[in-house]
């Protein structure tokens, strides 16, 4: 979150006022396609309780700067992609809370609380937004010293999240093969029918290729380290099994993702008319 906050400004966030239309169905996507989505998915395949909170912590979760990246190779707006994500970043403080305690309360009669609670909201603060204003706030006042670390910053951030699945996996070792069978096939499912939504809705609305493309990798790739940290922090969810979806999800996202990308780039779009 420090990286993502040093590689944003004060224009990212007023960008969303020159495409109005593309950042809203794409936020409408995230915030209200994907937990329903989610939610399906999880009774379909009748989801053990733990596994289905985490799922939807996950569905909860905003995208990242992995989503700038797959956008960038299949051709997106990637000005969009920072934006969304910076608005991302934003609102997800109110509504993964939300989402996650629903999912608490349906699934595990409620014995768990996130969000509701007043603290456990300002920890979910901390967490997200910040470490995004103080890198912001580091780009504003030493600009050339946030462009030299955003390189490395990456590199941590990939190294950062191998380790967070890395204990994760450690600390359910006993049953991660079992979940892995149970969870997998959901966490595919989710990342294909997110990225798919993601991009169908806005052409369908008559949004352009590229502010699609945009749509799709935001809407389809979740910051799964965010979701794993929160599910194993002692201060929240405090809970290995519900780390696991994210887990899974963050290694088998990069199968689907890298697939669609491709093929976005690869296709041919007739000159159009970008609708804002």
């Amino acid at each position: 979150m420090l990286g993502l906050g040093m590689s944003l400004t004060v224009q990212d966030f007023k960008r969303v006022a020159s495409v109005p239309k593309a950042a809203v169905v794409a936020l409408a996507c995230q915030v209200l396609l994907l937990p329903a989505i989610c939610l399906g998915l999880i009774l379909l395949f009748d989801l053990a309780p733990t596994l289905a909170v985490g799922m939807m912590l996950l569905a909860a979760s905003p995208g990242g700067t992995t989503a700038n990246l797959f956008s960038h190779l299949a051709g997106g707006d990637v000005a969009l992609n920072v934006t969304l994500t910076a608005i991302n970043a934003v609102i997800a403080v109110v509504t993964l809370p939300i989402v996650v305690n629903l999912a608490l309360s349906g699934f595990m009669g409620g014995d768990e609380e996130l969000g509701l609670q007043f603290d456990k909201m300002l920890q979910v603060f901390a967490i997200v937004l910040v470490p995004v204003a103080i890198g912001m706030l580091v780009r504003r006042r030493f600009t050339a010293f946030a462009d030299r670390m955003l390189k490395p910053l990456k590199i941590a951030a990939i190294a950062f999240m191998a380790a967070t699945i890395a204990v994760a996996v450690f600390q359910e070792r006993a049953n991660i093969g079992t979940y892995a069978q149970s969870v997998g096939t959901i966490a595919l499912l989710f990342c294909v029918i997110s990225l798919a939504v993601g991009y169908a809705v806005p052409r369908v609305l008559k949004i352009g290729h590229r502010q699609s493309i945009a749509s799709s990798m935001e809407v389809g790739i979740h910051n799964s380290t965010l979701a794993i940290t929160i599910a194993l922090s002692p201060a929240l969810l405090n809970n290995p099994q519900m780390a696991v979806p994210g887990a899974v999800y963050g290694v088998v996202m990069f199968i689907p993702a890298g697939i669609f990308a491709f093929w976005l780039s690869r296709r041919a779009v007739p000159q159009e008319s970008t609708v804002t």
